[in-house]
């Protein structure tokens, strides 16, 4: 078949927000130099739960407006994404200061068509083609789409990787860059099978306590239990007993064995445990680099003849879906802002990367792939 390609940055251009909350438009002042003007009482990072990241975002679409040169403020909101935990926070946390919605989507094609609207600001949907039902919905409400509206748009496992369709993809590429680290870094010591195993049982729900769902943590975790500087006995011992109660514990039981460390071990361990007591989110970025380099590595890497099953099976791909209404908006004057969580550093190459001539997430062509809605 021929497939049809595009990149993030047609919808939205550099209108793009990574986890470190810095615009890649360079016309819009980052948080560091503008926390003061986005409402904080001093620097820091918030998470996307919090009422004050929906307040940096508000600055900063309020910035992407004035660039583009509309008068009108922005009155309405638009989010689109895949985690009603995450993404429905960010509508929720928006709605004290203009008209929010938001569109929480995946495929569960096994189950029948199901959408429902929550609280009358979030309508969850089981299929993506429900983004119609979305335009129906705002219709109703009489919520213009307009000039006076931003689109918000979550990256990962949304406009890129869709739930329920394409989702495993951006996890193994995030897999294969924890245990290519511990190959790097352990060698031959390296019992991959086990490590696999470890990943995977830490990886849940159930160990958010101490792993505050931060891949960089479960990495870092893995790495260190591995490499024995807290034998996997004695690490799970020590959570079901209680006594190891968050990363912070961790870190410090693993710096009680750093003299004892191989030296690429201990480069990691020191790299995450100063990251950590300087509170950055993204402590081990020597991860996150080659996390990156996993997923562009899984973007339009098949050839052209290669079947749909394939391709949702190996490749990360752009939601037609998404795009379609992404670019159906923005004709009629809509702001299309993207959004995403994952670290800079593993969105954003670095200059060796550039220098081979890979580009930032939101610009790499990928495969199409989902219904044209519009």
């Amino acid at each position: 078949m021929s497939w049809e390609r595009g990149a993030l940055a047609d919808m939205m251009g550099s209108r793009v927000v990574y986890r470190n909350l810095e615009p890649v438009d360079p016309g819009i002042a980052g948080l560091q130099a503008a926390w003061q003007a986005a409402g904080l009482d001093h620097y820091y990072i918030p998470r996307k739960t919090t009422p004050e990241y929906a307040r940096v975002i508000w600055h900063f679409m309020h910035e992407a407006q004035r660039l583009r040169g509309v008068g009108r403020p922005i009155e309405r909101v638009l989010m689109v994404g895949d985690s009603a935990r995450n993404d429905g926070a960010v509508a929720h946390n928006l709605a004290p200061y203009c008209a929010a919605r938001g569109f929480i989507g995946m495929d569960a094609l096994a189950r029948p068509r199901q959408v429902a609207i929550e609280q009358e600001i979030i309508m969850v949907a089981n299929r993506w083609n429900a983004l119609v039902d979305l335009m129906a919905w705002l219709e109703a409400d009489g919520l213009a789409c307009d000039e006076a509206m931003a689109m918000v748009i979550d990256l990962d496992k949304t406009s890129l990787g869709a739930r329920g369709r394409n989702d495993g993809v951006i996890d193994a590429a995030r897999v294969q860059a924890a245990e290519r680290m511990a190959r790097d870094t352990l060698g031959d010591a390296l019992d991959e099978a086990a490590f696999r195993s470890l990943y995977a049982r830490l990886n849940q729900t159930r160990y958010h306590y101490l792993t505050e769902d931060n891949q960089d943590y479960v990495a870092y975790i893995c790495l260190m239990v591995a490499g024995q500087a807290l034998p996997e006995q004695r690490f799970w011992a020590a959570l079901e007993d209680g006594s190891l109660k968050d990363i912070q514990g961790f870190c410090a039981r693993c710096e009680q064995a750093a003299a004892d460390m191989a030296d690429g071990l201990r480069q990691v361990h020191r790299e995450v445990y100063d990251g950590v007591a300087a509170g950055d989110p993204t402590p081990f970025k020597a991860f996150r680099r080659l996390e990156f380099l996993e997923t562009i590595a899984r973007m339009d890497a098949l050839p052209d003849e290669a079947t749909p099953e394939a391709v949702l099976a190996r490749e990360i791909v752009l939601t037609a879906e998404v795009s379609d209404l992404a670019c159906k908006l923005a004709a009629q004057g809509v702001l299309v802002f993207g959004l995403s969580d994952k670290p800079d550093e593993a969105s954003i190459p670095d200059a060796e990367a550039a220098a081979q001539g890979l580009r930032a997430i939101h610009e790499t062509p990928m495969k199409v792939y989902g219904e044209r809605l519009f």
